[in-house]
């Protein structure tokens, strides 16, 4: 058990204040009812500052909501987390969060809380846009290079601690889990981001085992900070993460109530009456002044101008992420595109002509501009000398007549915001389906019968069961919520300019009966150790597209895999005639949490980007964590794809 101490010169500082100036540095700093009045017009348009005392000379903390970019202005809309998830890439997220916070300081920012890594149990959940997958090894790489990145600029906070991945059901759901399970699974990975040096967390709307997470002692007191040595602050989801008692959520490890002092500025007699201990207030003003000290350190203030944001260098960035984060499910040899074949292209559908950035929440980004599909895919062809039709889909006769008359078709189908997304009202929340709405498995049959060179697009946050027609067509890309330079890339990818580089983050299912239990509008329900690619081991089921699956352009040879140095070893050659990528991934045959079988678990990864008939050696560190099991070196959580390691 860790107890944190402030710096001497912080204590000092915090000694000084006066209890009401305490009570200050506790909550959002704007009213709550004109505040909240003007953010249901227009969310985060500028920063959301809490806890600044001028007169102290305490800045406070200046806020911007996030994860596919900064929320305030015209920014650079990323792809979301869940595509760059898909990418297998630290080293690629940490460019993102770096140029993400260059935006936010920009624009007057220096509080990101956009780094979210709440599990993906099910992939119904609404908001699986916003997080990277449904593995808690990823999820924390992943966390921890958004961490590292943004924070060379702003304070990082992480999010929503804990088990939040229900959307509809979110501010009254009870999860009800095993401590084994919770510590084991939905933990792991806030803690990698917390030894990152998160300099935040942010709890969840929903209850953990009867209690609210905004005022749950358990997970913010003896586990975060007692256990865990976080030394940063937490504050709560916004307007509704205070529930009960101020006091006690305050009591309880709560440091600041965002977005607004809505309930804890009625503390002011509670604490002049001993009721409020003034410790736990002075507490939570060192972590904040703690926090900003460490944050005034930073930066490369020369960067924070206004044309830093949505800036070409940060557009090349967004177009790097989609491709990285397409995932080839399917080709038989349709794509990418030849020339000397493909003349003309059908393209197909209203998605490909529309702006399908992701959802219009809390972290919708409003970018300067969207390329869409059929955009890119016109300046794409004109480069190949193949022309370029567009049909909406709306009559089938039309579609199908159009398909019929070209060489090949881009069909692009999926969801939207108002299929997914958080919920605010008759849009998004949770999937009502993880099939295709029937128009759209309509129109890909009609379109396929009459030409079988159909390469279907898919837009979405997170799996879709495709067993209705996936074999009627000759290509299946996952293009995810591809962000503003999304469709440039997707044009890149079909027609060879680009090789698609995304491996799933998460299993795609065959049936939906082989996913665990999921309810919206759920108010309790109990969250077991199985989910994802290690519930289809313990179930003997099969998915569709395994977890971290996704092909390539060209051929990869592996050869013999070995352990040495601490490291797992495999040389790779790429024996076609174009670039490839591949992901090399480390699997552990443990038990976790109350299942006592040992499964496979990812525990590393490593993405190999390959010249045409270049040979490297790629190397994936084996766990130190001092926890023993049989390793696996592969290209997927596939067995098919797995080979066992003499460790």
């Amino acid at each position: 058990m860790a107890t944190w101490e402030p710096p001497a010169d912080v204590a000092a500082r915090v000694g000084e204040l006066t209890d009401l100036e305490l009570l200050h540095l506790v909550g959002g700093d704007g009213p709550a009812l004109k505040g909240n009045l003007e953010m249901a017009k227009r969310y985060n348009a500028t920063p959301i500052v809490a806890g600044r005392l001028p007169a102290r000379g305490i800045a406070g903390i200046a806020f911007t909501d996030g994860p596919r970019g900064v929320v305030m202005g015209r920014s650079t809309a990323f792809p979301v987390p869940m595509a760059r998830g898909a990418a297998f890439d630290p080293g690629l997220e940490e460019q993102i969060g770096d140029a993400i916070g260059v935006e936010a300081r920009a624009q007057g920012a220096d509080f990101f809380g956009g780094v979210c890594i709440n599990l993906l149990r099910h992939p119904a959940w609404g908001r699986a846009q916003e997080t990277y997958g449904e593995d808690s090894h990823l999820l924390g790489e992943m966390g921890a290079a958004l961490v590292r990145g943004t924070q060379r600029h702003v304070m990082a906070c992480i999010k929503h601690y804990a088990c939040n991945s229900m959307e509809n059901s979110r501010f009254w759901v009870d999860v009800r889990i095993d401590e084994a399970d919770l510590r084991d699974l939905y933990l792991p990975h806030f803690r990698r981001c917390v030894d990152e040096g998160a300099a935040s967390v942010m709890s969840a709307y929903n209850k953990v085992n009867g209690d609210w997470c905004g005022g749950h002692r358990h997970l913010l007191t003896e586990v975060l900070k007692d256990d865990w040595g976080f030394d940063g602050f937490v504050i709560s989801d916004f307007t509704f993460g205070v529930r009960g008692s101020a006091q006690a959520c305050l009591e309880a490890g709560l440091d600041v109530e965002m977005p607004f002092a809505w309930r804890v500025k009625r503390l002011g007699r509670a604490v002049r009456a001993g009721r409020l201990d003034r410790a736990r207030l002075r507490d939570a003003a060192a972590r904040l002044l703690h926090q900003q000290d460490r944050q005034a350190r930073r930066g490369e203030p020369a960067r924070y101008v206004s044309e830093a944001v949505a800036s070409p260098e940060h557009r090349a960035l967004a177009h790097r992420a989609a491709v990285d984060g397409t995932v080839l499910l399917q080709n038989d040899g349709l794509l990418p595109f030849d020339p000397a074949k493909v003349r003309s292209v059908a393209v197909v559908g209203k998605l490909a002509a529309i702006a399908n950035t992701g959802d219009l929440g809390s972290s919708r980004v409003r970018a300067p501009e969207v390329v869409t599909l059929l955009d890119g895919l016109r300046v794409a062809a004109e480069r190949h000398g193949i022309t370029v039709e567009h049909h909406d889909g709306d009559d089938e006769d039309a579609c199908a007549e159009l398909a019929a008359r070209c060489d090949a078709v881009v069909l692009a189908v999926g969801n939207t915001f108002r299929d997914e997304g958080e919920w605010v009202g008759k849009d998004g929340g949770d999937r009502t389906r993880l099939t295709l709405r029937p128009v759209d498995e309509a129109l890909v049959w009609r379109v396929a019968r009459v030409n079988a060179c159909t390469a279907v697009v898919l837009y979405g946050g997170s799996a879709f069961v495709t067993e209705a027609w996936r074999t009627d067509v000759g290509a299946i890309l996952m293009a995810w919520y591809p962000g503003m330079e999304g469709g440039r890339a997707l044009a890149d990818v079909l027609v060879g300019d680009e090789v698609p580089g995304g491996r799933l983050p998460c299993t795609w299912p065959a049936d939906e009966r082989d996913l665990p239990r999921f309810k919206r509008f759920a108010r309790r329900i109990v969250y077991g150790p199985l989910h994802g690619y290690r519930k289809f081991e313990a179930d003997g089921a099969h998915p569709a597209f395994p977890f971290g699956f996704g092909l390539s352009y060209t051929t990869i040879e592996w050869g013999e895999p070995e352990v040495a140095g601490g490291e797992a070893r495999v040389t790779l050659s790429n024996t076609g005639d174009r670039p490839g990528v591949e992901v090399v991934q480390l699997y552990r045959s443990e038990a976790l949490g109350t299942e006592p079988r040992a499964l496979r678990t990812l525990r590393g990864f490593t993405k190999v980007r390959l010249a045409p008939g270049e040979t490297v050696t790629a190397a994936v560190p084996l766990p130190d964590d001092g926890r023993s099991g049989a390793l696996w070196l592969g290209a997927s959580s596939d067995p098919a794809d797995l080979v066992a390691l003499d460790a």
